[in-house]
């Protein structure tokens, strides 16, 4: 790979998240390979989840799709055979051709019905399918990733609503297990606020050994972890009143050391020809209220720069930065040469309303395939977004490291297809595991300027 460098006041949601899928056992996943039944699948550890679209455009019951499930049940055995002959003999999910393993792949719907997606969730002009619904299909890939984000967890310092550290817990077992499934995970990319509440300090910072390195496994930080700073992962860090690279605690320009994430400067790319992929990472906290709409790009301003010791000087180099990275973006679009581009920042879509060229910009697919993964609101989803149709947009903030604003709580992962076309989907936890149900009451504090709840932390 070849690198070059360069708390959330957040609105509710507009609609409602889908409802969760029933649990299906993993032997009718067998039944679905052989062709028996329609369903979709997204990983749920040891089981799948399984979403019956016919069952749900008939409107019937959760008890007649189980009565379905243990119908199809009685020919587990046969569909495993059709599956054994399917992989070929001898190689069960092992490594075949070119060296690249044949592993079950989930495969985005190809249905198109998702209407929540505001049509991400259909295809566009080239093909692009994605949705949390997904089917599996047996192919050979190129390689895959997953993205993350939101999930720096602190005990002391989080929203009321979560589940303590169970949850991020949860998130990195569950990224573990499909590493292990996958088997051909090329990096990670992680959308920022990595260490609640206020960052690190430097490299010798302990968080870096208490939120990271013992959250998630050796196994997933095997590979580079491409990052950018979030809001709260400025606040004490140097680099907010720095524009040396070697002050930022969490920048860092050495492939072979993944001891530390993957960030040559606070806006980079970085190429990797054979996935025919360019990753771009942008620091886009200029825009970290453009959850009110009617602010124009100058009016905008890096609000957590008061909790930095050079707030006007913050506001000023946020500001370049955003312009920077925003230059950046525009640059690689017109001249990179591979075929997709996976561009990420902290902040989803619908943030940059202010910012109408570059939202242009992340619609054209005239010459790349654009994958768009932002977090900063806690869910993971492609409902609460601004679409970028015919590309692909995603929000990660569902970590599992500050609060659950919606019910998706956990990771994405993408694909890489022979033809180095890209799948995406989610990869989530219990609600329950993570969340505290809304009905129980959590603060009796009165709403802030912003329409949400003040943190149990006192940031004044």
């Amino acid at each position: 790979a070849n690198f070059r460098g360069s708390r959330s006041p957040d609105h509710p949601f507009r609609r409602r998240a889908p409802p969760r899928a029933a649990p299906m056992p993993a032997t009718a996943r067998a039944l679905l390979e052989a062709g028996e039944g329609d369903g979709g699948l997204s990983s749920s550890g040891d089981d799948v989840e399984f979403e019956s679209s016919s069952l749900v455009r008939a409107g019937e019951s959760e008890r007649s799709g189980r009565r379905l499930l243990l119908a199809c049940g009685l020919g587990a055995a046969l569909a495993a055979a059709v599956l054994l002959r399917q992989v070929g003999a001898g190689s069960a999910i092992a490594g075949v051709g070119a060296g690249r393993p044949a592993v079950v792949g989930l495969a985005s719907s190809d249905d198109g019905k998702d209407k929540d997606h505001e049509g991400n969730g259909s295809k566009g002009s080239k093909g692009h399918e994605t949705s949390t619904t997904t089917k599996p299909t047996w192919m050979s890939r190129r390689g895959s990733f997953m993205v993350i984000g939101d999930w720096g967890y602190d005990p002391q310092h989080h929203w009321i609503n979560i589940r303590n550290d169970t949850c991020v817990s949860a998130i990195a077992e569950k990224m573990s297990a499909t590493m292990k499934m996958l088997g051909d995970v090329q990096f990670v990319i992680n959308v920022g606020d990595s260490f609640y509440p206020n960052g690190v300090r430097s490299k010798d910072d302990p968080q870096w050994e208490n939120k990271w390195r013992n959250v998630f496994d050796d196994s997933v930080r095997s590979v580079p972890w491409y990052s950018v700073y979030g809001n709260h992962d400025y606040q004490f860090d140097p680099c907010a009143c720095s524009d040396k690279l070697e002050d930022c605690a969490q920048v860092h320009d050495d492939p072979k050391n993944l001891s530390f994430f993957q960030m040559p400067s606070w806006t980079y790319h970085v190429d990797q020809p054979e996935l025919n992929l360019e990753i771009i990472g942008l620091d886009l906290n200029h825009y970290m209220n453009g959850f009110m709409h009617g602010l124009s790009g100058d009016d905008l301003g890096f609000a957590d720069c008061q909790h930095t010791m050079c707030k006007d000087m913050c506001f000023y180099r946020s500001k370049l930065r955003a312009k920077e990275s925003l230059k950046l973006f525009e640059e690689r679009a017109a001249n990179s040469a591979a075929k997709n581009l996976l561009v990420f920042s902290h902040y989803p879509t619908d943030y940059f309303s202010s910012a109408p060229d570059f939202m242009n910009q992340l619609k054209d697919n005239s010459k790349h395939d654009v994958f768009y993964f932002g977090g900063h609101r806690h869910n993971t989803d492609q409902f609460s977004t601004a679409s970028i149709a015919p590309n692909v947009n995603w929000l990660v903030g569902g970590g599992g490291g500050w609060s659950c604003d919606g019910q998706e709580q956990g990771f994405v992962v993408g694909e890489i297809g022979e033809d180095y076309s890209i799948k995406t989907y989610s990869v989530l936890v219990d609600y329950e595991v993570c969340c505290i149900p809304p009905s129980v009451p959590t603060t009796t504090s009165t709403p802030n300027a912003t329409g949400r709840f003040p943190p149990v932390w006192n940031t004044v």
